[in-house]
């Protein structure tokens, strides 16, 4: 089974990476859709007790919000594959006024002071880059020089 873990600021894409690249294989755990920790926790509950692929679609800006998925996890026997979406916090806001949905200003700016690359080392068992282009998504190997 496998656990999928989105990092990046808001309107960075990933949703939109989900949905073209998982919506029919990997149930989609996500504060925006659920609204709270418990919701969060109940769903991602169920998926490991049924084997369920999923994936967290949240910013997961730091080490300590991403150990909690990639403990139960690893616990429950599945591969951990971390997305690191790269985009700056001007591009973001610049995506952000084109959606229907608003995140504040201040919320994509504070997610960016609070996000820390993430490494292999925190029990990723793959980590990629995704780079948002005016083509579509660009998957990248990941580097820990970069």
């Amino acid at each position: 089974m496998e656990a999928v873990i989105f990092m990046g600021l808001q309107a960075s894409g990933k949703s939109s990476f989900y949905k073209e690249r998982f919506f029919f294989t990997h149930v989609r755990i996500s504060l925006d859709l659920l609204r709270t920790r418990n919701r969060e926790r109940r769903l991602l509950v169920v998926c490991l007790e049924t084997q369920q692929p999923f994936v967290i679609d949240n910013t997961n800006p730091t080490r300590e919000e991403r150990a909690k998925y990639i403990e139960a996890a690893q616990k429950a026997g599945y591969s951990v594959m971390g997305y690191y979406f790269r985009s700056t916090a001007e591009e973001c806001l610049t995506r952000n006024l084109q959606r229907t949905n608003r995140v504040p200003e201040v919320g994509i700016l504070g997610t960016a002071r609070k996000l820390q690359r993430p490494s292999l080392d925190e029990g990723f068992d793959q980590l990629r880059y995704i780079r948002l282009t005016e083509t579509g998504f660009v998957v990248e190997e990941w580097n820990d020089e970069v």
